[in-house]
């Protein structure tokens, strides 16, 4: 069930809608169906949410300097 977030084109009221399976969002405002769909952004937290951390140290396993979980990740060369 993603969250979707869309901006009337009849109002220009700028909101999000829970869509199930093939539902259509409507309007909550003018209840149009007329909707441009906007890009949508997310955050991601971490277990440190401090601002004063510093920057992630090397691979704990094997070194890696790219940080935790890097060995994992291919090679940018």
């Amino acid at each position: 069930m993603p969250i979707f977030e869309y901006l009337c084109k009849s109002c220009e009221h700028e909101f999000e809608a829970l869509v199930f399976g093939d539902e259509k969002a409507s309007c909550p405002k003018c209840h149009s169906r007329t909707l441009a769909t906007k890009l949508s952004v997310f955050a991601v937290a971490t277990k440190n949410t401090s601002a004063s951390a510093g920057p992630v140290g090397a691979c704990g396993s094997c070194g890696d300097p790219r940080g935790p979980g890097a060995c994992s990740m291919p090679d940018m060369d």
